[in-house]
């Protein structure tokens, strides 16, 4: 079986990593295409973690959105011509996934969609475009959960659809062990909320953005906060980053490593997110905590009925009252992970290898 994993991100390469591990090198090409462009972002976590260096690296002229997807677009199929793999993996809903499974469906070679069938069904976000139109090009689409299933069979995607967990739940298996030894980040007090923010619905809104702000000023509890860098731009533009910078109760902190983060998760008294990956993480027994989230819709809603995440908005006052109801609160379900336990990229591989015999 000849494989090509392609990956743009750092989630991508966090959730591609146990994949990547267990593919025999001499059969597998892994290819970076460069979309987080910014080396703290991308190869960082590459470097990090300790996968080999890709054995394609994109450079792209572009970041917007329609330019960048059709640059991959075109420099991927030279690369894919010349691989010729059975089937071409990819992880999510960015716009490498979009693009690599565009590029492979006109190359006539097999789509294997890792997390997919997820849905918010809300048409404002991105990667509801992305990750809806790469499932129904998929040959073999690989669900997280019962519910990412059934959203695909009512779809009716020509695909084969598969249950296996999620990928992420392997890599903090294996990394939250080591990142204690690796993290960089010195934190003496675990009484801090950890904050993210990077979704466009948000940061890209002056309004859901400067509630949210508003909201963990006012709440004057500590708070930990590494900034992405695209957040700390439109903090800029909308007159905020003064604001936290002369808090006293929010500490902002450049984007960090992914062992920094595990750290900072697992210390911290519970977290403030609008990430879909941090929904999943969270439910790890390696990290159990709970997780406020800052958006209108949610597309991991098995985090939700486990008790680990709760759903509440971008309005000001409903952030503040949650902030300070889970500081009194904020013990988790007991309730095991809905995204499997560790063992998604061993499933993965052997479904492969069944249905691609080579």
């Amino acid at each position: 079986m000849k494989t090509a994993v392609i990956m743009g991100t750092r989630p991508e390469i966090i959730k591609l990593a146990p994949i990547i591990e267990k593919l025999p090198k001499s059969k597998n090409s892994v290819i970076f295409t460069g979309q987080h462009y910014d080396y703290s972002m991308g190869l960082r976590f590459i470097d990090q973690l300790g996968l080999r260096r890709p054995d394609y690296s994109l450079k792209l002229s572009k970041s917007n959105p329609t330019t960048q997807t059709g640059e991959i677009i075109l420099k991927l199929s030279k690369i894919l011509q010349e691989i010729n793999p059975d089937t071409v993996i990819v992880q999510g809903d960015t716009n490498t996934v979009l693009a690599s499974a565009i590029t492979a469906l006109k190359s006539g070679i097999p789509i294997s969609h890792v997390e997919s069938g997820l849905r918010s069904y809300d048409w404002r976000m991105p990667e509801e475009h992305n990750r809806i139109a790469t499932d129904h090009v998929s040959e073999f689409l690989f669900a997280p959960t019962k519910t990412s299933k059934k959203n695909l069979i009512e779809e009716k995607v020509h695909g084969k659809c598969f249950v296996t967990g999620n990928t992420v739940i392997d890599s903090i298996n294996k990394f939250s062990k080591l990142s204690s030894k690796k993290s960089s980040v010195d934190i003496q007090d675990s009484n801090y909320i950890l904050m993210t923010l990077h979704r466009a619905e948000n940061v890209d809104h002056k309004i859901s953005l400067t509630s949210i702000i508003k909201a963990v000023i006012h709440s004057k509890e500590n708070i930990i906060f590494p900034v992405h860098p695209r957040t700390i731009k439109k903090l800029h533009d909308y007159n905020l980053y003064n604001k936290l910078q002369n808090s006293k109760n929010v500490s902002l902190i450049d984007s960090v490593g992914y062992f920094d983060m595990l750290e900072l998760m697992k210390k911290s008294l519970f977290i403030i997110t609008d990430s879909g990956g941090i929904q999943e993480e969270i439910t790890s027994p390696n990290i159990k905590k709970k997780a406020i989230i800052v958006r209108k819709t949610t597309d991991r809603p098995e985090s939700i009925e486990s008790g680990f995440a709760q759903l509440v908005g971008v309005s000001y006052p409903k952030i503040l009252s949650t902030i300070k109801f889970t500081v009194n609160h904020p013990d988790v379900s007991s309730k095991k992970s809905p995204y499997g336990t560790g063992k998604t990229s061993e499933t993965i591989i052997k479904i492969l290898r069944k249905n691609l015999r080579r």
